[in-house]
């Protein structure tokens, strides 16, 4: 999907293209209500239709609006059926991302996002 400069995306107006994925594809965009730059993700065409990857899209979007930390872009919402969302648009860190974010030492991603455990005195 290419998406022209001044397409409308529910409140967001598409600005220039960012780049593409796997999944789906990013862009610059205007939220049009605040005011403000926003990036826009939108899943690409061939996985529109699909309600697997669709729902893949929808679980990546609601994963980002749990997290918070500098280095993630914030989610502010989910448009359009959960086929487009709009994340915090920074320009400075194009350029100044740095290197990825360290895995936590000797913590599994497993580990990591699973409850606590209870012991069985507890």
């Amino acid at each position: 999907m290419s998406l022209a400069a001044g397409t409308r995306l529910g409140s967001y107006e598409i600005v220039a293209p960012l780049g593409e994925g796997g999944m789906g594809a990013v862009y610059r965009a205007r939220d049009t209500k605040l005011g403000r730059a926003v990036a826009i993700k939108v899943i690409l065409d061939e996985f529109a239709s699909n309600d697997e990857r669709v729902g893949r899209f929808e679980r990546e979007a609601k994963m980002l609006a749990s997290l918070h930390h500098p280095r993630i872009a914030s989610l502010f919402g989910l448009e359009m059926g959960g086929i487009v969302f709009a994340l915090r648009f920074d320009p400075d860190r194009l350029e100044t991302a740095g290197p990825p974010v360290p895995i936590l030492e000797g913590v599994s991603s497993r580990e990591a996002w699973a409850p606590p455990r209870r012991s069985a005195s507890s």
